[in-house]
């Protein structure tokens, strides 16, 4: 079984995933990850996150252990990694590169440990639009800028690092604008992606309501 679950940061989406990947028995892929593995890569190397030429030769260079090398990066789930992913997601050669890798993955999904799993859950922006259309379920998790914001700027701190509320709202905006505006994969809903809004929602009752709509399916 596929399961796609696409929207903006801080939406909620990464909990959801793992919690739903753990008790379907899963493996789970963060999308999200490759594109900060550019951006990071960029970064380490005294790159600016626009320059399209670095940007493009390293994500044709990027693997899966490089990936996960560079996730050890401090700033690889700071605001600084997520606003470099949202640059270099915007660059067409970029995403071409990197799709063919987190499509493989469907037809060999793993665990962490490496072994073998009947299924995989998506973590992204366009996993039900591009990676994966034919999943058997797409979901589309969202909710407000202020709420996403707020809660990006709580993790920042019980993570020891510096935040200001109003400079991650500002960020927040700024990546929606950029996300849903690019010309390739634009952040949206797939037209039969179920939306789900958890402004007013916790993560328990979120995924109560996801693990009926699996259970349908299933």
């Amino acid at each position: 079984m596929i399961i796609t679950i696409d929207g903006p940061a801080a939406a909620g989406k990464g909990t959801l995933a793992q919690k739903l990947a753990d008790k379907y028995n899963l493996a789970y892929f963060d999308t999200g990850m490759v594109y900060r593995a550019v951006g990071i890569d960029l970064i380490a190397n005294g790159i600016a996150p626009d320059n399209v030429a670095a940007a493009e030769k390293s994500a044709k260079n990027m693997t899966f252990t490089k990936m996960l090398a560079l996730a050890q990066n401090p700033d690889f789930r700071s605001s600084t990694g997520g606003q470099a992913a949202s640059k270099v997601a915007a660059m067409p050669k970029v995403r071409a590169y990197l799709l063919k890798m987190q499509q493989d993955f469907a037809e060999n999904p793993i665990a962490k440990d490496g072994s073998r799993l009947t299924g995989v859950v998506y973590d992204g922006r366009d996993t039900g639009t591009t990676v994966c259309p034919q999943a058997e379920l797409k979901l589309f998790v969202t909710a407000s800028p202020e709420v996403r914001a707020m809660r990006r700027h709580k993790e920042y701190l019980q993570k020891g690092l510096p935040s200001v509320y109003e400079e991650v709202l500002a960020q927040t905006k700024e990546r929606d604008l950029r996300d849903s505006s690019r010309t390739a994969s634009p952040l949206k809903p797939a037209d039969d992606a179920i939306i789900i809004d958890t402004s007013d929602m916790g993560i328990d009752e979120v995924f109560a309501e996801v693990c009926r709509i699996v259970d349908e399916k299933l």
